[in-house]
């Protein structure tokens, strides 16, 4: 794998290896953009290039080898989600009284450490940030810079607060990473002393171009849609699990039709009780209030006369049918319901009787 193989963002790209060339790489730079946009992937392959020992060129700029020992290693953490989950399942394994004082890391290269939002708050804390400091003015060990990424921008405030110190005097060996969905979601006293690179989305045409290609399963239809849907975002497209969403989109439109059209229960009733207690039914509903989500934002870009804007375009016509009974006002009471299921959902309310609640009280009369 290269720089070649990043997808979208050319111009940003072509920055960060230039500044990378010209040996005038900033220590602390802000990755933004849409889950999906490839701000892991893209700080991993800097991370590479900066500890890369055979790196080379292409087009003048630099890139890595991706076969040495130090790009192997840090290649190792690519999948986030495996690493992250044996981390968490580690930290399971300890005596109760060490689980307290553990936090979570990501660390296949001994000058790489990644820093996770740690559960079950899902925030990057005050000792996660102080191993940081603890480390990061001992010069690398194995490579040739020390790098540490920090995969989401929800700080807690003593956690930010202790950062600030490390960039106000960052040592030249090392640099920091810190990914966000917004660089607003940062201290602006982080970002004035980091250098933001925003990572835009891409067209639904390149996305379809890419799954074209990888695949190739996926009738054209299909792949238009998943464009659509996973918002310029391509490592969304490359994972995105059609199966499942179209499954949840089925329960969401009978959920809607009920709402819009009143009278027996019965088919409600039986989508409902599907969605139970335990994990398997948190995320199984986690998936269908997304996909509420993106059929009210399609009906209400139908509303609007903006048919080019919907998303779920395989399924125009029955979005087009349930138009002519949601108006703007039902729409926005039917965003306002679902946040109340989803604030439900942390309360650990009854989810099927939440998502009864949901459609009876939007019943036009």
């Amino acid at each position: 794998m290269a720089f070649s193989d990043f997808h979208g963002n050319a111009e940003t790209i072509h920055r960060l290896r230039d500044m990378l060339g010209r040996d005038r790489f900033p220590h602390a730079v802000v990755l933004s953009g849409t889950p999906g946009s490839g701000k892991y992937t893209l700080a991993l392959m800097l991370a590479q290039t900066l500890n890369c020992l055979a790196p080379s060129k292409a087009d003048g700029l630099p890139d890595f080898c991706g076969k040495c020992a130090n790009c192997t290693r840090i290649a190792q953490a690519t999948d986030l989600d495996a690493r992250f989950a044996e981390a968490v399942q580690a930290r399971e394994n300890l005596r109760e009284t060490d689980k307290k004082e553990t936090r979570l890391f990501v660390q296949t290269h001994p000058d790489v450490l990644i820093v996770p939002p740690d559960p079950p708050q899902m925030m990057i804390k005050v000792d996660q940030v102080r191993r940081v400091i603890e480390t990061i003015y001992y010069r690398p060990s194995e490579g040739k810079e020390r790098i540490y990424i920090f995969t989401n921008s929800a700080f807690m405030k003593e956690a930010a607060n202790s950062l600030l110190k490390v960039l106000e005097e960052p040592p030249e060996f090392a640099t920091i990473f810190l990914l966000t969905e917004n660089a607003g979601e940062l201290l602006p006293t982080i970002r004035s002393r980091s250098m933001i690179f925003p990572l835009g989305a891409l067209p639904a045409e390149e996305i379809e171009t890419y799954l074209a290609q990888h695949r190739p399963d996926w009738k054209v239809q299909e792949r238009a849609l998943v464009a659509r849907l996973c918002e310029g975002a391509i490592g969304r497209a490359r994972s995105f699990d059609l199966a499942a969403y179209i499954a949840a989109r089925a329960n969401a439109l009978n959920i809607l039709k009920s709402a819009l059209r009143g009278g027996e229960h019965s088919e409600l009733f039986k989508i409902t009780e599907s969605y139970r207690a335990g994990a398997e039914g948190r995320e199984k509903t986690e998936q269908l209030i997304r996909t509420l989500y993106s059929l009210l934002r399609d009906l209400m870009f139908l509303a609007s006369d903006a048919p080019e804007l919907v998303r779920n375009t395989d399924i125009q016509d029955d979005l087009k049918k349930l138009a002519h009974s949601a108006d703007f006002g039902w729409i926005a009471l039917a965003s306002d319901r679902l946040a109340e299921v989803e604030r439900g959902m942390r309360r650990n309310l009854l989810r099927p009787l939440s998502l009864d609640a949901f459609a009876t009280a939007l019943e036009r009369v």
